[in-house]
């Protein structure tokens, strides 16, 4: 029997189903909010039984935690660049990069984190406490780094870090206004290369970031 055609062992069906219910979470919470979504709706968008659903989150809430943390673990990844970077122009390049491709390909999972911190992070006030604060306080000591060695002006880091954060998710937090003003149509391939571009020349250009 080829590897194709061979029957789905029980941990790849438990995987699919996850990934499918995850999606859907993510649509059903961005839409609806918290308290509009239920379990039901999302079981329907993902194809699923209710009861399946549960059997692999018991809770919405456990589910909501789930589709956020799933969010910021991609972003964290899209963060690795930080560390491996020569200087400013190469890890902010590249993370502008990587966090413009996951508002495009993940529009629903940035709408649901937004909403959470909008609402005074209700669910996810810890997470934030101590996962995303590690995070952050990681990419500001290199920030530091990078302007003792006079890479880049002596801007404060955490502001640095808001700006990016915030204009990169605006794409994804806010991709109806711009396809109104793209004419009703999403952006294409072209126009995704041109808004890197133009945020990382003004980003940079802002930070008096110099070649490694």
């Amino acid at each position: 029997m080829s590897e194709s055609t061979r029957p789905m062992r029980r941990q790849d069906i438990r995987r699919e189903n996850e990934k499918a219910i995850l999606l859907a979470a993510e649509k059903v919470f961005a839409e609806a909010g918290f308290g509009g979504a239920t379990m039901q709706l999302i079981a329907d968008l993902a194809g699923l039984p209710k009861a399946n659903l549960h059997y692999y989150f018991a809770t919405k809430e456990e589910l909501y935690r789930s589709v956020v943390q799933n969010i910021f673990e991609i972003w964290l990844q899209a963060a690795n660049c930080f560390d491996a970077a020569r200087g400013p122009v190469d890890g902010i390049s590249a993370y502008i990069d990587a966090k413009m491709e996951i508002s495009r390909r993940h529009p629903d999972g940035s709408k649901v984190w937004a909403s959470e911190v909008m609402h005074g992070a209700p669910v996810l006030q810890d997470y934030m406490e101590s996962t995303l604060r590690e995070w952050t306080d990681g990419r500001v000591e290199i920030i530091r780094r990078w302007i003792e060695e006079g890479k880049m002006d002596p801007v404060d880091p955490r502001h640095l870090l808001y700006m990016l954060w915030a204009t990169t998710q605006h794409y994804a937090d806010f991709g109806h206004q711009i396809e109104t003003l793209n004419g009703g149509k999403s952006l294409s391939d072209r126009q995704w290369r041109e808004a890197k571009e133009n945020i990382k020349q003004v980003i940079l250009t802002g930070i008096g970031a110099q070649p490694a």
